[in-house]
C-alpha cells in the first residue's frame, strides 16, 4: 500500500518524489486513497459491492495516471512519478482483466 508511505514516512517519500511545500496535501491525498481502498474492501462482499469497487478502482487509477502523465512533462512533479504512472497502468489493466462479478465463465 504505497498510499501509506506519505502518511507514515513523509521524509523518505520526499527524498524519492521531491520536497513538498504543502505537506498537508500529501497527507490528505494518502488518507483519501487509504480510505478509498478500505471502502472497496468492505464493499466487496456486498451484492453489487465488487462491481462498485471495480468502478472506484478504475476511476482512482485513471485519475492518478492522468495527473502523473500531465504534470511530469510540465516539470511540476519529478520524473520519479512515472513509476507511479506505471503502477497505475498496471492497476487499470488488472481491473479491466478481472472477470465481471455475477457472471459465470460462459457469459
Amino acid at each position: 500500500m504505497g498510499e501509506l508511505w506519505p502518511l507514515s514516512l513523509l521524509r523518505s517519500f520526499e527524498r524519492v518524489f521531491g520536497p513538498k511545500h504543502d505537506r498537508w496535501l500529501q497527507r490528505t491525498t494518502g488518507g483519501l486513497l487509504v480510505s478509498t481502498g478500505l471502502a472497496q474492501l468492505a464493499a466487496a462482499s456486498a451484492l453489487r459491492g465488487a462491481a462498485h469497487a471495480r468502478s472506484v478502482g478504475l476511476g482512482t487509477a485513471l485519475t492518478l495516471l492522468a495527473i502523473d502523465l500531465v504534470h511530469v512533462p510540465k516539470g511540476r512533479i519529478r520524473p520519479t512519478y512515472l513509476w507511479d504512472a506505471a503502477l497505475e497502468a498496471g492497476r487499470i489493466t488488472a481491473w479491466l482483466r478481472a472477470r465481471p462479478v455475477g457472471r459465470d465463465s460462459a457469459g
